[in-house]
């Protein structure tokens, strides 16, 4: 009868330990209620910087840098591009569009 008190007891002490909701956890307003409107959840985002992000990456694509378009170049061109994993991109095109020959 001893042994049974003593392992509620100790049951019960685990229980408590184990179960104890800290005031930390409430002091959250998410504990409530976890999920806030769309108008709140978008407020940290500047419209007019969303828009200045998108115009400027798509003046970027318009806008290559000459190695990107000459890498792009030799990358269609399959001669080229097994070159270039040997050579390099810069090599493979001064070697293959480097120079125009004419007749």
């Amino acid at each position: 009868m001893r042994t049974l008190i003593i392992l509620t007891f100790l049951a019960v002490l685990v229980m408590a330990a184990t179960c104890y909701e800290s005031h930390e956890s409430m002091e959250s307003h998410e504990h409530y209620y976890p999920f806030i409107n769309r108008r709140r959840a978008n407020d940290f985002i500047q419209a007019d910087t969303r828009l200045g992000a998108i115009t400027q990456e798509r003046i970027r694509e318009r806008t290559k840098a000459p190695h990107e378009r000459q890498r792009e170049i030799c990358e269609d061109y399959y001669p080229c591009e097994l070159y270039a994993y040997r050579h390099g991109y810069a090599a493979a095109y001064r070697h293959y569009f480097g120079k125009r020959r004419t007749k």
